[in-house]
């Protein structure tokens, strides 16, 4: 193919075909291409757009770039993907909920992104766990445990994984076709026969206005339904961080805590609304609402909890010694400061994007790939949005290692991330949904 001539004719708005989209996307991962004309065409995409036949093609190439997940006729798997959260432990909640309620789960999970969580990084803070399984092992535990949770593997999509850090790099992050590319490609190369998208909207997402958000959902659900793959999208706020817990660790054991019928609401009710997704687009007879009844009673019965206990033992996990280091305070880290109010009044905003950088500027995330995650930074959010507050009371608290220039840089974010004043009307969690759509 000629790359100058399919960079032209994406500049100038020109609909490419399936076979050029698929010598493009090869010969890039191959090598033969130079990184700088690929950069050049996702800027034209960047600026011009894809039909919904370059971005299905597009994202076929990109899933059949490495290997490929073929999980047996008789298991039909659902996975869940999060655009990105503050506080987002959901998928510790949800995964092995849904195969509580007869829905199997084949999970696959990122490390954390930027001032986001991974759950990756979440489940290595309990001993032993092995979040990396190998293509077999992540099969075989999906069929005798009826969920898993494994990193990606660098063969499956491996196309994606350098179309996107060239994207990361050039600009070209915030483009819905490349976005929704990205994400359904990696689905599709895991082996899943439906998707539950959960859209973040807000401060603490990349997604920041409500209108974006639902022009992802919709391109997610859309794409998905082309490639005969069913499912749904969620459109839910992240203006404050989801729970009161933000650290690896941490959100272990507030998922945890959930699970076993504690943990707060906003949490409860967002992992029940996902895991009735899930289990309506694993189980189709069943409705949304006998879906959400079901997750429910799992819940409250333990049934979900039973399941997270038994998919950490399967992948070599110590929950019981991950339980008893929470029980004395050791999941956290040592040094504690408090984030406290300046003045009297109603918390107005509790902005989910300066905690995430704050807690990965002490440590709890990465600043650069190298970066090692200390998994008991965290902050504890005491007070959310439309709380009544007292001059000098508490919003927040913060566990760290050591003192120094960090400390005073992620203090400065913290204290910004606040602010009080007379009245306001606390954010909804749940903004809307789409699908789900009949598959082609």
């Amino acid at each position: 193919m000629n790359p100058v001539a399919f960079i032209e004719s994406k500049r100038d708005g020109k609909e490419a075909t399936t076979s050029e989209i698929r010598d493009f996307v090869n010969l890039a991962h191959k090598g033969e291409i130079p990184e700088y004309q690929v950069a050049a065409w996702l800027m034209a995409v960047f600026f011009r757009g894809m039909s919904g036949m370059e971005t299905r093609t597009f994202t076929e190439a990109l899933s059949r770039s490495g290997r490929v997940i073929n999980f047996p006729p008789d298991i039909n798997p659902v996975d869940k993907h999060s655009t990105g959260g503050v506080g987002d432990k959901t998928s510790l909640v949800v995964v092995p909920l849904a195969a509580a309620c007869g829905v199997p789960v084949a999970k696959l999970s990122g490390r954390g992104l930027g001032f986001t969580g991974g759950t990756v990084d979440k489940l290595e803070s309990i001993p032993g766990f092995s979040a990396h399984l190998e293509m077999g092992r992540f099969i075989d535990q999906v069929r005798s445990t009826g969920c898993a949770i494994s990193g990606h593997s660098g063969d499956l999509a491996p196309a994606e994984a350098l179309f996107y850090e060239l994207r990361d790099v050039t600009g070209t992050i915030p483009s819905i076709p490349l976005i929704t590319s990205s994400i359904v490609s990696k689905k599709m190369a895991g082996g899943s026969r439906a998707f539950v998208f959960d859209v973040k909207c807000g401060s603490g997402a990349f997604m920041e206005d409500q209108l974006s958000a639902r022009e992802l959902a919709e391109s997610l659900v859309d794409l998905s339904a082309s490639m005969g793959r069913g499912s749904m999208a969620l459109i839910t706020d992240m203006s404050q961080p989801l729970g009161m817990w933000v650290g690896n660790a941490a959100e272990v054991a507030e998922a945890v805590d959930l699970l076993l019928g504690r943990g707060p609401d906003d949490l409860r009710e967002l992992s029940l609304r996902l895991t009735a997704s899930m289990v309506h687009l694993g189980r189709p007879s069943i409705s949304l609402d006998e879906a959400l009844s079901l997750a429910e009673r799992s819940l409250e019965e333990g049934k979900g909890f039973r399941k997270f206990e038994e998919m950490v033992r399967s992948q070599g996990g110590d929950l019981d010694r991950f339980q008893e280091r929470v029980s004395r305070g050791e999941h956290l880290s040592r040094t504690i400061r408090e984030i406290s109010a300046a003045e009297s009044g109603i918390l107005t905003r509790c902005d989910a994007r300066r905690v995430g950088d704050a807690v990965r500027f002490l440590g709890g995330g990465r600043l650069s790939k190298k970066d090692a995650v200390d998994h008991g930074v965290s902050c504890q959010i005491l007070r959310k949005i439309g709380d009544a507050v007292s001059a000098e009371e508490p919003l927040a608290r913060v566990f760290f290692s050591g003192e120094g220039v960090r400390w005073e840089e992620a203090r400065a974010g913290l204290v910004s991330a606040f602010e009080i004043g007379e009245s306001v009307t606390p954010p909804k969690l749940l903004l809307g949904s789409v699908g789900p759509r009949e598959v082609d």
